[in-house]
């Protein structure tokens, strides 16, 4: 979900314990509905609806690949239509070395932004360079301090169970042509052992969650009276499930309700797996998964 570079913990009134086994993302693949949440007078935007459509497959020795289409219909205050659609995958080591990634954006079935790249650390907590495909190829140096989706949302949970309420990182993912690079911060709330609202839900009511809010700055603008680019609030599971989404973009917000899950056989790991599945997977998926980007 996304990288940190500095942890800041704000602490809690006690420590909870670790969980009893490693953090571990369970794979699925959740559609969620899209609606309009609120929209501000100068916004524009009148009416909006849409879909989004996550996947996550994989395991620590093989490394997880991230499938997203977030597609959404915009209608504005001349009454004019736009049809927008974001696709992204990725696959990323478990030890956040590596990361390939993909990313279109059409509007109208245009292509008007794409982004192909292979983001990879000299050494485990290295520098990393990022070696872009697409739209032209050039080559990047992002600092060591940034994390990867999956590392970040392993530190996010990790954070969670130790009652830490603030996490504060860098995220680099691939978004915006493989060039941008995000300052987040994410607060964590109380820990809910069981979720009696889930009931219905495929494997959620005996979860643990947290309801967190992450909001995204731009590197330059982290100062405390700065207004981020945009903020993702939402609930997660201790496996990976995320339910009661919301995007804000400022102007106007969406909210994803989860609408069906469906979870995927677990790739079991053994010793002699992890280097061979991971050298496979990283030849043959490109992809990113990222907050979306704005409709």
């Amino acid at each position: 979900m996304m990288i940190a570079g500095t942890i800041a913990a704000l602490p809690g009134a006690s420590v909870s314990a670790a969980p009893a086994s490693p953090i571990q993302f369970a794979p699925h693949r959740a559609v969620y509905e899209i609606t309009l949440e609120r929209a501000a007078s100068g916004s524009g935007v009148v009416e909006l609806a849409g879909r989004m459509v996550y996947e996550i497959n994989g395991s620590a020795c093989e490394g997880y690949t991230q499938n997203m289409r977030f597609v959404t219909r915009i209608v504005s205050q001349d009454g004019s239509e736009q049809l927008n659609d974001l696709r992204t995958s990725s696959w990323e080591d478990d030890e956040g070395r590596r990361l390939r990634f993909n990313s279109e954006q059409y509007r109208d079935a245009k292509l008007v932004e794409e982004a192909a790249g292979d983001a990879q650390r000299s050494e485990a907590a290295g520098p990393i360079t990022v070696e872009i495909s697409r739209p032209a190829p050039q080559r990047l140096q992002v600092d060591a301090a940034n994390m990867f989706p999956m590392q970040h949302s392993r530190a996010l949970l990790a954070a969670a169970w130790q009652d830490q309420r603030q996490l504060v990182a860098g995220l680099y993912d691939g978004s915006e042509k493989g060039e941008k690079i995000y300052h987040t911060s994410a607060w964590i709330g109380r820990r809910r052992q069981s979720d009696a609202t889930a009931e219905g839900v495929p494997g959620l009511a005996k979860l643990a969650s947290w309801p967190v809010s992450i909001a995204y700055y731009e590197p330059a603008s982290i100062q405390r009276d700065s207004l981020p680019s945009y903020e993702l609030s939402f609930r997660i599971y201790e496996n990976g499930v995320s339910t009661d989404m919301v995007i804000d973009y400022g102007e106007f917000s969406v909210r994803g309700e989860l609408k069906e899950l469906t979870y995927s056989a677990r790739s079991e790991c053994n010793a002699s797996a992890g280097a061979q599945g991971a050298a496979s997977r990283s030849r043959g998926s490109d992809g990113v998964v990222s907050p979306p980007n704005k409709p």
